[in-house]
């Protein structure tokens, strides 16, 4: 069984943290609709979702990647970087407690999930605004008897390192090179995405397809000339808010 943990809009999402965006007005009611249809999809894809209740007083929440990541021994609760965001990790603890223990970042780190790529026993941490060189340290400390090697990552240009890089499958990574260094990832095959869509580098593979934004049409042929089935979201409206596919939920593998 696949888990899917996702949390509704907050009404607040208008006053969404940007980073490397302009700030353009966004349609709550359509960001809404967007959403449920990516929950939607989730669950034709085979996942239980879990709809946790949008959070009034926390504009980002919605974004539930950023909390947390699962490996398939633990969970490790992370510290966002973004001040307004580390109250967002309280409601996310216990809903992930009855399926792994959990360990946690601590400060002086600051850990984003958006940060964090995880490709077999390797963990790349971009070291971005949100998230820290600690943060890779206490990584390594707090994952070493499970046999995970955390490393750091420069980049730039972008919010968080799933931004410019994402698992596609075990040796394959969909990347933007203008924004991460492609040296970083040797011994993985690398397909880059199409030179007019610099956003396109974040999917979601999940049981077997590929999740990918219905707005990057061109590095979507990409992924299919890969051999790779691809289906389609709109979620050009959280967009906005510097949101992707990767970002609006939590994935545990059963």
């Amino acid at each position: 069984m696949t888990v899917a943990i996702t949390r509704q809009v907050s009404p607040r999402f208008n006053e969404c943290e940007l980073t490397h965006i302009g700030r353009t007005p966004i349609d709550i009611n359509i960001a809404r609709q967007q959403h449920d249809d990516y929950i939607r999809l989730l669950k034709e894809l085979g996942c239980k979702v879990i709809e946790l209740p949008e959070e009034p007083g926390l504009p980002d929440s919605v974004f539930v990647e950023d909390t947390a990541f699962i490996l398939p021994e633990v969970a490790v609760i992370t510290r966002p970087g973004a001040d307004s965001r580390k109250p967002e990790i309280d409601s996310i603890i216990p809903v992930l407690a009855p399926y792994r223990p959990l360990l946690h970042v601590a400060p002086p780190a600051t850990l984003d999930g958006g940060d964090v790529l995880v490709a077999g026993k390797q963990i790349f941490i971009g070291l971005s605004t949100r998230s820290n060189r600690e943060a890779v340290s206490q990584l390594n400390a707090l994952l070493d008897d499970y046999g995970y090697k955390a490393w750091g990552v420069e980049l730039k240009d972008c919010l968080h390192l799933k931004t410019a890089v994402t698992r596609v499958d075990d040796s394959t990574l969909l990347i933007n090179n203008a924004w991460v260094d492609s040296s970083n990832f040797p011994g993985f095959d690398l397909i880059e995405v199409d030179a007019s869509e610099p956003l396109a580098a974040n999917c979601l593979p999940i049981r077997g397809r590929i999740i990918h934004p219905i707005t990057f049409p061109k590095t979507q042929k990409r992924l299919e000339a890969e051999g790779f089935d691809i289906v389609p979201v709109d979620l050009s409206e959280l967009a906005k808010a510097e949101g992707a596919v990767t970002c609006c939920s939590l994935i545990v593998d059963g």
